[in-house]
């Protein structure tokens, strides 16, 4: 810098930008301001209120280096924080740059000695000064992280990096700032402040690694006196034993010395002025249920613990069992480092199977640290110990309570959970804020509403701590009580009627909370009565969620309970035999024990009055119906549920009703009077549906029942129509967070593509119903998807394929008990028992089929017509009458059923056998008398087949 530009002030209003001391002031106090970040308001006064583009910007602050956008960021916003109030004076003109507003004058001032202090000779290319340590391995999966840190060393003048214990605090500083020494002329200097008991030697600390000769009182001003000048970056490491010194320090150092930057290593931040925050994120690990290698190895967790386990065992290769483990290991201690790192040197000696077998006791496992580390980082214990000892009495209280909290914890979850020890509300709140600072507790900003969350190795640390102080049993049973008050309060009974989405999102995110209350209610030492309650009130959430097999086990195992509160209490018991049953029926568990619930339970409800548990029991009840072939039962069930929603008044219940008035008719083959209550459901506006009953998941979802009146609409002929339902189904299926109802939407389009021959269409939607099924553990849409599958390959002409997979489904019903022999699987097991051959047992599957239920099923007209096919290919000649029979029996059921499209299947059948027996001009008129009835769907297979023929008969 010149002479003159040494002496060079600019003012404006109470700003000065001091070119000399390289400071920005206000009111002439200094503003904390980095060396990038003060060149770049160097560059903009100097520009007047010129727009500097942002080229320009990055060619004149990083001449010759490559910089990209954030950086500039990061450096704009520091320069915006140092202005406060007046950042709107650092001006961005979108797309063409920046320019700094205001009248700035330049003036001509005596150099301060802190400006002219001259900086030692080195030679030319020698790097400056420093006393960083070597890291001795790559620092695997930080190079963003390194980025950002570099970023906020060079626009801010105190940078902490905060985390806890094992984080890799330390080699990110190093690493960062060692990128950055070229920037600073004295060089940088590392500070270890980990030794320390006595805050008052730290400023001699200081002093004696600087170099610095102090004569008299060692002090935080002394050293800022003698630092002067320096342009220095100083990394104070390991700060938290003696943390308030080190903030005295380093706001001494920032007040009184323009050009020192300095970098805190620390589990607690300073807490001073112009200090930025980075909280070193763990590395990176697989989410749960991604097993291909190439995946797992793409995480930074996983990268750096097979490096650690080869830098010990050179011959380790990790098999695709051995990615899978490790990234359970990775993803069970958090992705922090260190302990990563114990646990590569364990299976270097262990195994990875040997690790991830012991992890259950991860700090008495994960022991074998480096022999050069400190003795605090040697084990994931001492790592733990050694912050954990600087923590006051009560909030070393604070963070054992709170780790009885499976899924993160509210202001009020953690003052329930401290009840008996004389904390309120306020001291509570407080002891969360320095825990977070402590960086023993994170903040989660997943959600608006404030919530905190500890690391799991955290986590286990504290509860051996609860467990060391034998307070774990009454923290357990605060905690639970806390969450049966909050779902089911004692003056709202053990129920709620409904969930607002906003309530459900509530419930649905302390479903691990609920787990871990529910396991000690019902353990030796628990309280049974909170687990039912709790039980029955957290039902919704389960159903919401799909997780059946869950609800099944939590009911099960509510019912089984032998608190006097069950029996007691009708309502309860009632509520889990409805709740127990849907879930048995959904992961096809035994039918009888689900029809005797239902049937217990809807006796209570009658005795009761308590009429939305009469149409939850009768809902369920229909279902069971259908897989008897009980259609009378229940079409009488589904009548009933209708009288009740006039009954209560209710648009949802209203909905509900109609739904299942609409499933009932369509499968009894009534699609016009389905269609009918389909449109009313369609009708009645969503505004009425934005709750979640604790009977009816999801009621205000149109996408099933678009997918239902699509298939109504086939039927009866309507086929563009009901593709243009099937499409809107699709459509708003996208985002949907509900897999039952997404099953129940598949399965209808699946269904309609297969019978419409839109072949590309049912392959997508059956494997995507299988992938959702099966991650819902839902067997029932499971097993209904595999009955589509083999009846889509069968359409395909695949008879001996679509034979096994329809034989497997077959075997899964008679297994299991649920008989879901819907007439389009019985169809399809005909069609494919023809296609190889096997002709007698096509009909014997037929007959068997008509003669239980005989013109019940809405498919009645199509199993007639597939057997008069299958006759004419045992004999022609012979059975031809009997094949004519078949066809004729099949269109007066369709006739009268409105079931146009079925009439046009039985149409060709007869036509053909006409063509075949020469009476052309029969098979026309039969034909062309249906297919002109037609208004819409020529492109579908059957109609263009039907035209086709049509086009080849004489007129």
């Amino acid at each position: 810098m010149s002479e003159a530009s040494a002496k060079l002030v600019y003012v404006c209003d109470q700003w000065e930008i001091d070119l000399g001391r390289r400071e920005l002031r206000s009111r002439g106090i200094p503003v904390p301001l980095g060396g990038r970040a003060f060149e770049i308001v160097t560059v903009l006064v100097q520009s007047a209120t010129q727009i500097v583009t942002k080229d320009d910007m990055m060619q004149r602050v990083w001449p010759g280096a490559v910089v990209g956008d954030g950086t500039l960021h990061v450096h704009i916003s520091a320069v915006r924080k140092a202005l406060g109030q007046d950042r709107a004076i650092l001006k961005t003109v979108s797309g063409r740059g920046y320019r700094l507003l205001g009248s700035w004058t330049a003036e001509q001032r005596e150099a301060t000695a802190a400006s002219v202090y001259s900086s030692p000779t080195r030679a030319s290319g020698a790097p400056p000064a420093n006393n960083f340590p070597q890291l001795i391995t790559r620092l695997v999966g930080r190079a963003a992280a390194c980025q950002s840190v570099r970023d906020l060393v060079s626009a801010y003048r105190v940078v902490t990096l905060t985390g806890p214990g094992g984080i890799g605090k330390t080699s990110l500083a190093i690493k960062a700032v060692r990128y950055l020494l070229a920037d600073f002329e004295d060089g940088g200097w590392i500070v270890e402040l980990a030794s320390l008991s006595d805050p008052g030697l730290v400023p001699s600390t200081v002093a004696a690694t600087l170099g610095l000769k102090l004569i008299g009182e060692i002090s935080a001003e002394s050293v800022a006196r003698a630092v002067g000048g320096r342009h220095l970056v100083l990394v104070l490491d390991n700060c938290e034993r003696v943390i308030d010194a080190v903030a005295d320090l380093a706001e001494t150092l920032t007040r009184l010395c323009p050009r020192t930057t300095i970098v805190a290593t620390s589990r607690e931040i300073l807490r001073i002025d112009g200090e930025t925050v980075y909280r070193v994120p763990p590395l990176e690990v697989p989410a749960v249920g991604q097993a291909a290698p190439g995946y797992i190895m793409q995480y930074s967790a996983v990268e750096l613990f097979v490096a650690g386990t080869k830098a010990l065992n050179a011959g380790f290769t990790p098999t695709a069992e051995d990615l899978a483990s490790i990234a359970a290991i990775c993803r069970h201690l958090d992705g922090i480092p260190l302990a990563i790192e114990f646990a590569a040197a364990r299976a270097a000696v262990l195994s990875v199977q040997g690790v991830s077998a012991g992890l259950r006791d991860r700090f008495a496992l994960l022991t074998a640290g480096r022999r050069t580390a400190l003795p605090r980082h040697r084990t994931l214990r001492a790592t733990f110990d050694w912050s954990h000892e600087l923590l006051p009495d009560a909030e070393r209280r604070l963070l054992r309570r709170v780790a009885v909290f499976a899924g993160g914890f509210t202001a009020n979850a953690a003052t329930a959970v401290m009840t008996d020890t004389g904390f309120d509300a306020s001291a509570v709140l407080d002891g969360i804020a320095n825990l977070v600072a402590k960086s023993w507790v994170a903040l989660d900003k997943s959600g608006a509403a404030a919530r905190w969350t500890l690391l799991e190795t955290i986590r286990a640390y504290a509860f051996e701590k609860l467990a060391e102080h034998a307070e774990a049993e009454i923290a357990a049973k605060h905690h639970a009580s806390y969450f049966r008050d909050l779902f089911a309060p004692p003056a709202r009974g053990a129920r709620s009627s409904s969930l607002s989405d906003e309530n459900l999102a509530r419930h649905v995110l302390e479903i691990d909370n609920v787990r871990a209350a529910l396991d000690w209610s019902f353990s030796p030492a628990g309280d049974p009565a909170i687990g039912v309650d709790l039980t029955v009130a957290y039902a919704p959430v389960w159903r919401h969620l799909s997780l059946m097999s869950e609800c099944r086990e939590r009911c099960e195992r509510a019912l089984l309970s032998p608190e006097p509160h069950v029996t007691a209490n009708m309502q309860l018991r009632m509520e889990l035999q409805i709740n127990l049953a849907s879930a048995i029926f959904i992961t096809m568990g035994p039918p009888e024990q689900a029809k005797a619930l239902l049937i217990e339970a809807l006796a209570t409800a009658d005795a009761l009055n308590d009429l939305n548990a009469q149409a939850g029991a009768l809902s369920m009840l229909i279902s069971i119906y259908f897989s008897r072939g009980e259609y009378g039962n229940a079409q009488i069930a589904a009548e009933r549920i209708e009288q009740i929603a006039h009954r209560i008044g209710d648009p949802i219940h209203l909905r509900f009703a109609y739904q299942q008035m609409a499933n009932t008719l369509l499968t009894r083959g009534r699609s016009r009077e389905a269609q009918q209550y389909l449109e009313r459901v369609l009708r009645i506006s969503a505004a009425s549906g934005d709750r979640r009953d604790a009977i009816y998941y999801n009621s205000n979802d149109h996408a099933a029942d678009r997918a239902t009146l699509a298939a109504a609409l086939w039927v009866q002929g309507f086929t563009d129509q009901a593709l243009n339902e099937a499409r809107l189904s699709l459509k708003q299926l996208q985002g949907a967070d509900h897999p039952l109802l997404l099953c129940r939407t598949l399965f209808g389009i699946s269904r309609m593509s297969t019978m419409t021959g839109d072949f590309a269409t049912a392959d997508r939607e059956i494997a995507r119903l299988i992938e959702v099924a099966k991650g819902s553990n839902a067997r029932l849409w499971e097993t209904l998807a595999h009955f589509l599958k083999g009846k889509l390959l069968v359409e395909r002409c695949e008879f001996a394929q679509g034979l096994v997979v329809l034989r497997d489904a077959f075997e899964t019903c008679d297994r299991t008990g649920w008989h879901m022999s819907y007439g389009e699987n019985i169809g399809a097991l005909a069609l494919g028992l023809a296609g190889t051959g096997r002709l007698d047992e096509a009909l014997i599957v037929l007959d068997d089929a008509m003669a239980a239920d005989g013109r019940g099923w809405w498919y009645a007209s199509e199993l007639l017509r597939i057997k008069g096919e299958i006759l004419l290919q045992q004999a022609a000649d012979q059975l031809a009458l009997a094949a004519e029979d078949c066809f004729n029996q099949a269109a007066q059921i369709a006739r009268e059923r409105g079931a146009l499209f079925w009439e046009l299947r039985v149409a060709l059948s007869l036509a053909r056998l006409r063509v075949s027996q020469g009476r052309h001009h029969e098979a026309r008129a039969r034909l062309a008398s249906v297919y002109d009835r037609f208004t819409e769907g020529f492109g579908t297979a059957d109609m263009q087949a039907a035209r086709t023929l049509l086009d080849e008969l004489p007129p």
